[in-house]
């Protein structure tokens, strides 16, 4: 049996003393291939998210104080002076009786406040019949609305999702800085474990649990490395702990830590170095042989 068995909560407590993790480096990540990456360092803007004022409806760019009192029976008259398009820097500048046919998205001309609505207009040629009065300001996306420049957007430490993703494109950035993967080694023990895709012999069950621990490190943001089925037998096990050791930032075994005569992981894992294994059995089930081991 094991000498002695830790409670769930005091392996939780020996693992935090006994490992500190920490990044294992930062990388450079094409923002297209960053998704859930963590972030390495603050994503601070450098520009206002709009950049300029902009129109939120198809309509015309106006002052407003040119509309106030106009309504369906008594309408503000102005001449249209230009059209202001998306993506473009409008060369228009509003005079006083003037206004400018717009569309959403494009900037809003100097000269004017506001953005009346095409339903509320009629136009014929340059003169325009508007019967509404609109507000300073109103139809208009101002400038820094969603992001105000030297604002912190995102910080590191954060796993980057699809939004995530979309704020930092906004920003202008092509490429990330995150945190460099860790590598997990995963490998089953046992002489009746059969990776699947193989014929299964009498006696042999297929290997479920190294999927499973690949499926789950992949889940949490590691890369898994599958290293197969090891048989129960010292050298050989040694051998592939210490190709694993050194090619995986962490190794997960699965079997060989109970108190069968086969179970040598234990012993092998603690003859690889320091300070060996630290926990050796917790008080849980299903679970209950579980290992740690810090080398």
């Amino acid at each position: 049996m094991f000498r002695k068995l830790a409670t769930f909560e005091e392996a939780k407590l020996l693992i935090q003393q006994q490992i500190q993790p920490k990044p294992l480096g930062i990388q450079d990540s094409a923002l297209l291939e960053a998704y859930s990456r963590v972030l390495a360092q603050d994503a601070i803007s450098k520009l206002d998210i709009p950049p300029f004022n902009r129109s939120t409806v198809d309509g015309y760019a106006v002052k407003a104080k040119d509309t106030f009192g106009a309504d369906e029976n008594q309408p503000a008259k102005l001449k249209v002076c230009g059209m202001v398009c998306i993506g473009e820097d409008p060369k228009i500048k509003l005079e006083s009786g003037e206004a400018a046919e717009i569309v959403t998205g494009a900037p809003i001309p100097e000269g004017s406040d506001a953005v009346v609505m095409v339903e509320d207009t009629e136009r014929q040629d340059d003169d325009l019949k508007i019967y509404t009065s609109i507000t300073s300001q109103e139809n208009v996306m101002k400038k820094g609305t969603d992001i105000r420049s030297g604002e912190t957007v995102l910080k590191a430490g954060q796993v980057l999702g699809s939004r995530e993703i979309g704020v930092l494109a906004a920003l202008g950035n092509a490429n990330v800085k995150v945190y460099m993967i860790p590598k997990v080694a995963v490998l089953s023990t046992g002489g009746e474990v059969t990776e699947p895709g193989k014929p299964l012999a009498p006696g042999k069950i297929y290997d479920i649990n190294a999927y499973s621990l690949c499926a789950a490190v992949r889940e949490s943001g590691g890369l898994p490395l599958y290293a197969g089925v090891v048989p129960d037998e010292k050298e050989i096990l040694r051998k592939a702990l210490e190709k694993a050791l050194s090619s995986a930032d962490m190794v997960l075994t699965s079997g060989g830590v109970s108190v069968g005569p086969k179970d040598i992981i234990p012993e092998t894992v603690d003859s690889l170095g320091e300070p060996g294994v630290f926990i050796s059995g917790i008080a849980v089930k299903p679970g209950k042989p579980a290992t740690v081991a810090l080398i």
